[in-house]
């Protein structure tokens, strides 16, 4: 149904007269009358009792006038929430991403859109990058960051930032006393690792595979805090993001020549969908601070 028809009605409603209702909402009188037609035609309906003295609702005109202020309320509701998300005045902005991308990417990025955007609110979810993937192509969540690769038709997928994996371990570790550490010393030492199905974890026995040495493996944990809490506690050895040493200060990186292992984070979207204004405007922050880095 044409709003402009409900309007017209309850603009003769409240007037009281079809020639006082037309000049108030800028037309003539015989164009009014026409809308009142229509719109009477497509009820089935007759609206407004018409006489010298002007126009009077029918008893079913007063239910139409009742349903036609919600109707239309709601709709002007509804545009001016839009019209809030598009100022960024409001919204909801749908992310996920693994552990280390939800403790050491995302907050910088959700504090610096915070302070431009305070009526924007986030949800995020911290899990796998396929599971991610999974929820972002879904619809379930707008934005991800991931790890790659992502093999996904379904997904854009824009690169971020390269992430460098490097071993750490306590300052007392034997390791630290060596003038030089070889990927063969590694083999004999026991590690805490990320989840084995996680894809961190893939990358780093990839790449220590490839350099021709299996670790040992003692204990499997989630998040970069977690593990880095359990090389101080263990005196075990970790491979873990350089993002999450920033405030890890009771962990030293321990260098070995020749193993350099990295990994990228990207950002996903569903192909084809539409964000919202919120998720847009998040989306250009993060890749404006990491093209600031």
């Amino acid at each position: 149904m044409d709003l402009v028809l409900l309007r017209s009605f309850l603009a003769v409603a409240d007037s009281g007269a079809i020639t006082d209702a037309a000049e108030r909402i800028g037309v003539t009188q015989p164009a009014l009358s026409r809308r009142l037609q229509q719109l009477e035609d497509h009820l089935g309906v007759v609206l407004i009792e018409r006489n010298r003295k002007g126009a009077r609702l029918t008893e079913i005109g007063r239910l139409v006038f009742d349903e036609a202020k919600a109707i239309t309320a709601r709709y002007d509701q509804m545009r001016e929430r839009i019209a809030s998300h598009r100022q960024l005045q409001g919204g909801t902005v749908r992310i996920g991403g693994g552990a280390t991308a939800v403790s050491f990417v995302l907050p910088q990025a959700i504090a610096a859109f915070r302070e431009r955007h305070p009526e924007v609110r986030f949800q995020l979810r911290e899990a796998g990058s396929s599971e991610v993937a999974r929820d972002v192509v879904a619809g379930r969540l707008e934005l991800g960051l991931v790890t790659l690769p992502v093999r996904d038709r379904e997904l854009d997928v824009t690169p971020l930032i390269t992430d460098r994996v490097v071993l750490v371990c306590r300052h007392d570790h034997p390791l630290t006393q060596r003038r030089r550490v070889r990927i063969a010393d590694l083999a004999d030492q026991p590690f805490v690792a990320f989840e084995a199905a996680s894809a961190l974890r893939q990358i780093i026995d990839g790449q220590l595979r490839r350099a021709g040495v299996e670790v040992n493996v003692v204990m499997e944990l989630r998040s970069i805090p977690a593990i880095l809490r359990m090389v101080v506690t263990t005196g075990n050895l970790a491979f873990v993001s350089r993002l999450g040493l920033e405030t890890a200060g009771e962990v030293v990186e321990l260098p070995v020549p020749g193993l350099r292992i990295e990994r990228q984070l990207a950002v996903i979207a569903r192909r084809g969908g539409s964000l919202s204004p919120a998720a847009v405007a998040f989306r250009e922050t993060l890749f404006a601070l990491h093209e600031a880095t």
